[in-house]
């Protein structure tokens, strides 16, 4: 019979020893790593350009929305390769679950579609 309170402990003493580390090697870059600030240092990088007007600009939410809701669908629909590839041995009840998961991504972008998320400025 296994005991399972000593996984537990395996896991927390696995958690203090990399929590440990991680706090440790930061803590040692702190104090080895060069610092000489510069104004240069200090300045915005984009991707070797000349920044152009301020870092700091406003972007509506409606770009990250859609960006979400793509990413959302592209996930959803990785979940139906494998689903494709054992069709055949799922029988209906694998049919069936897939179309109550397809019923709930349409209802989905239905209601992304009427609350207008999906329309481009």
């Amino acid at each position: 019979m296994p005991d399972y309170n000593l996984s537990y402990f395996y896991v927390f003493a696995f958690f203090l020893v990399g929590a440990g580390f991680v706090t440790g090697l930061l803590g040692l870059s702190r104090f080895i790593a060069p610092r000489k600030p510069s104004i240069e240092k200090s300045r915005t990088y984009e991707s070797g350009e000349e920044p152009v007007g301020q870092a700091w600009g406003r972007y509506p939410s409606h770009f990250y929305i859609f960006a979400l809701l793509f990413v959302v669908f592209d996930v959803e629909v990785i979940f139906l390769f494998p689903w494709a590839v054992l069709f055949r041995s799922l029988g209906w009840s694998g049919l069936i679950e897939m179309a109550v998961f397809i019923l709930i991504l349409v209802v989905g972008l239905f209601y992304a579609w009427r609350k207008q998320v999906l329309r481009w400025y």
